[in-house]
């Protein structure tokens, strides 16, 4: 178990990787801080630079047997943060303002636990994965040659989750959160003068009718199979300028589905709803796609070993607010043909500021909570 010792280390170091935030793939120092801190806990193996700065410390038993791997982030968000903590952000614009801090303390504290004691058969993966907050982390790193060594029969990941009770945890299995992406729309015309409008070509009236017409796509609703969301999060139109009508307009769109199979489909109504006000308006149209996430998954064999870990060591857990309408890249471990993932969400306090806000701050209390729950999964596979 760990001991007071082992705690007050852990929040100091994880203290120490919030005031030094790093956003997707810039994770170089925080990746090197991993590495630094894997070093005192001797794994056998340390592979680095996987799918850009992601680390992977291997801990083998003694004997052969199931691979396990557990995967943290190691990346921040390009929000600024204003909360007082003395360990607060030294980075203006950018801050730990989602737990990842957290969440790479609770792995590193798996580790000394496994340092201390070897699961008897098989082998332990402890996966800090870059580039989590735009969803091309995970994908880059199956990817990486490097990864086929490694490749586990299971797959364990947890997030810190502000509205559910201090300690106690979500869990569901089946769809657990959504597939989506970002799609970038440019609409390229002609400017001219704008005392001449009639002399160039404008995206204005297509973008204004494409706002509303793209959001008719997906309106939302209950989460059920056919869930389909379309939210326009940015738009642009022209020059800051009153002389010059505009010939260039942007629309961006975030496509969301509960599961993957859908979204090839929203995605070719949002195409074709494009291409059409396009031709009617005599504009060239762009698109490309940004954020990519994959559905994340949860396997029933996976998802009831960690029920019976919540059991013996009487966490409160519930299916809470399952499935969620946000996005995370874990699925992406899971859909290697093989690996059995599941995650599951651990209570940051029913008033704890919510993911994203920019005076969030990882309760430190759950860094004990999250390193048992792992270990509790590692002895029931490995022994």
């Amino acid at each position: 178990m760990l001991t007071n010792s082992d705690i007050a280390e852990l929040t100091a170091f994880r203290r120490d990787l919030h005031r030094f935030p790093e956003v997707s793939r810039e994770e170089l120092v925080t990746a090197g801080r991993v590495v630094a801190a894997l070093g005192a806990l001797r794994p056998d193996q340390v592979v680095t630079g996987l799918g850009g700065h992601g680390v992977a410390a291997v801990f083998e038993g003694a004997k052969p047997g199931p691979g396990i791997l557990f995967r943290c982030e190691l990346d921040a968000l390009p929000i600024h943060e204003i909360t007082d903590a003395p360990h607060r952000s030294t980075i203006d614009g950018k801050g730990h303002l989602c737990g990842h801090d957290g969440h790479m303390t609770i792995l590193l504290a798996l580790g000394r636990l496994l340092s201390r004691q070897r699961p008897a058969t098989g082998r332990v993966i402890l996966m800090f994965q870059p580039a989590e907050e735009d969803g091309s982390g995970a994908a880059a790193v199956v990817a990486d040659p490097k990864y086929a060594a490694l490749r586990p029969d299971w797959a364990f990941s947890l997030h810190n989750m502000p509205g559910c009770k201090l300690g106690e945890c979500w869990l569901a299995d089946g769809p657990v959160n959504c597939a989506s992406v970002g799609m970038k729309i440019a609409l390229e015309g002609k400017t001219s003068h704008a005392a001449q409008p009639e002399f160039g070509t404008s995206p204005g009236l297509a973008l204004a009718r494409l706002i509303p017409a793209l959001g008719a796509l997906g309106p939302g609703g209950d989460l059920g199979p056919d869930y389909r969301l379309a939210t326009v999060t940015h738009a642009n139109l022209g020059e800051p300028a009153f002389g010059i009508a505009p010939g260039y307009g942007e629309v961006w769109v975030t496509l969301r589905t509960m599961t993957d199979g859908p979204m090839a489909a929203l995605r070719a109504e949002a195409e074709a709803l494009v291409a059409a006000e396009a031709a009617a308006h005599g504009l060239t149209v762009t698109i490309t796609y940004h954020d990519d996430f994959g559905a994340s998954i949860n396997d029933p064999e996976a998802t009831a070993q960690l029920a019976r870990a919540f059991d013996a060591l009487g966490i409160r857990y519930s299916i809470g607010d399952l499935p969620e309408r946000a996005s995370e890249d874990f699925g992406r471990f899971s859909n290697v043909t093989g690996t059995k993932g599941a995650m599951f969400f651990l209570g940051a306090g029913l008033d704890h500021p919510a993911l994203h806000n920019p005076d969030y701050d990882f309760p430190d209390s759950l860094i004990p909570i999250g390193a048992r729950v792992f270990e509790r999964v590692t002895r029931q596979i490995c022994g």
